[in-house]
């Protein structure tokens, strides 16, 4: 059977364990997502009654000052005491889930994550009810933050996720805290705190907010004294939020990871002073890893040899039935790289002609005649305006290659083309080295790097 091989990750670093956190975010909203709408960043902060969940979280935000964040306190979520309650306030449970207006908090998390707007009660601890005219309006920001003892309890707000931390404290410590704060902040004598803790807090802890740790990807020891842990957890979230949007919003568009090797050779590439033969050099190294990274996404077949030692080693053999198409004539300098990954394949080309700036016409193409049987991976460096893409792709598809059997391959990629392509042809798949900020008025990329095929052809002059 087919499949595509993926990897998975984990790492533990000073106390800070990271199960799973590298790999991409499984989490999914029950409701459907309009393409339109740009996808938070939601993270749940659990752990035990005063283990430094706040701190964590103020930490969080104070260091994603240049990210929109908001916070979210499953407290604003207590139901109301009925008058029968009150009279006996101390015998009531607030540790367990049924406190908590579950559903209402669903509700809140939902809309957030959709793009729209909540107004979150405010709740009075002094008199166990919430505000009857006033509330906080949570507005949309890239992160949430979503905080309280029993986050993780109810699978629904937990499956909504992309990231889980768990702030894990002594008991000791835990308790410690929670005398002071509910003494001073909320009006409480030492004694009544006490057996509230022992009565209700301390069994609550052990059979709903200890049992719901392994659902963590982070667990954090000491709250908000790990500063190590805190300063990983946000650089982890900043490189989520440095992925582009338009990867969030259609789910086969893929950007390669970038490092400072891959950021240098597009800072010399777009140097309009770069050599001649500089730009080919560099532009070769960049486009070899952007047909790696598109030659990954092709199923593979289980496969086993006998090694020289005699051992059988069970690995995978690569895709067969594959061949290259370029839009002339970018497209033709994406061929070489893509020879040297892959022995003896098949290269077709298409020619499409500009005539103004919307219309195109189809002038040569040049297919093997199985291709409908094949993978294709359409070569074109860079990606505009799209017609030039949808026109290829067309001819593919009424060819008879399945959209999902066609990879689209460039260097950069304008947020306009990818628009056009994807929702034309929702199930192919991009891969680009990087998403430029937009088109001008010219329909050139920008910041972008010019002609590509003039620069590097040598006919720029």
């Amino acid at each position: 059977m087919d499949y595509v091989m993926e990897a998975a990750s984990s790492a533990h670093f000073s106390g800070l364990r990271l199960d799973g956190l590298l790999s991409s975010p499984t989490a999914t909203s029950p409701r459907v997502q309009d393409n339109a709408v740009r996808q938070p960043f939601l993270i749940g902060v659990s752990g035990g009654t005063a283990s430094g969940k706040t701190t964590v979280c103020d930490m969080i935000i104070q260091q994603l000052h240049d990210h929109r964040v908001v916070l979210v306190n499953q407290d604003s979520f207590y139901r109301g005491l009925t008058p029968e309650e009150s009279e006996r306030v101390h015998e009531y449970n607030f540790d367990h889930p049924d406190a908590f207006d579950t559903e209402q908090l669903l509700d809140c998390i939902e809309k957030l994550k959709s793009g729209q707007s909540y107004n979150v009660p405010i709740y009075d601890f002094k008199e166990h009810r919430r505000s009857s005219d006033s509330f906080r309006k949570v507005n949309v920001s890239d992160v949430i933050i979503l905080e309280g003892i029993l986050v993780f309890h109810d699978s629904r707000i937990r499956n909504l996720m992309n990231m889980k931390i768990f702030v894990d404290t002594d008991a000791d410590v835990r308790l410690a805290r929670r005398i002071r704060r509910d003494t001073v902040e909320r009006g409480r004598d030492i004694n009544s705190v006490l057996e509230q803790y022992a009565k209700f807090v301390k069994p609550a802890f052990d059979d709903f907010v200890l049992p719901s740790k392994k659902y963590a990807d982070v667990i954090i020891p000491r709250g908000g004294d790990n500063h190590v842990a805190v300063d990983l957890i946000v650089q982890h979230i900043r490189t989520k939020l440095g992925q582009h949007n338009l990867c969030k919003i259609y789910p086969h568009v893929y950007v390669i990871h970038s490092t400072f090797q891959i950021r240098g050779m597009h800072t010399l590439i777009r140097d309009r002073e770069i050599s001649k033969h500089d730009f080919v050099f560099y532009s070769d190294r960049l486009i070899r890893l952007v047909v790696e990274h598109g030659l990954g996404h092709l199923p593979f077949t289980e496969k086993q040899v006998m090694t020289p030692t005699g051992s059988v080693y069970t690995g995978v053999d690569f895709c067969k039935k594959l061949c290259g198409v370029s839009i002339i004539r970018s497209g033709e300098s994406m061929e070489n790289a893509l020879r040297a990954c892959c022995k003896g394949i098949k290269i077709g080309k298409i020619l499409i002609h500009r005539d103004g700036d919307n219309g195109k016409q189809l002038i040569y193409e040049r297919l093997p005649t199985d291709i409908s049987e094949r993978h294709v991976l359409l070569l074109d460096p860079v990606l505009a305006t799209g017609n030039s893409a949808n026109q290829a792709i067309e001819l593919l598809v009424q060819k008879g290659v399945p959209e999902n059997h066609i990879i689209f391959l460039n260097l950069i990629s304008a947020p306009e083309g990818i628009h056009t392509v994807c929702k034309r042809f929702p199930s192919l798949k991009i891969v680009t080295s990087e998403i430029d900020v937009a088109l001008n008025d010219e329909y050139r990329v920008i910041p972008g790097l010019g002609e590509f095929g003039d620069r590097y052809f040598g006919t720029d002059d």
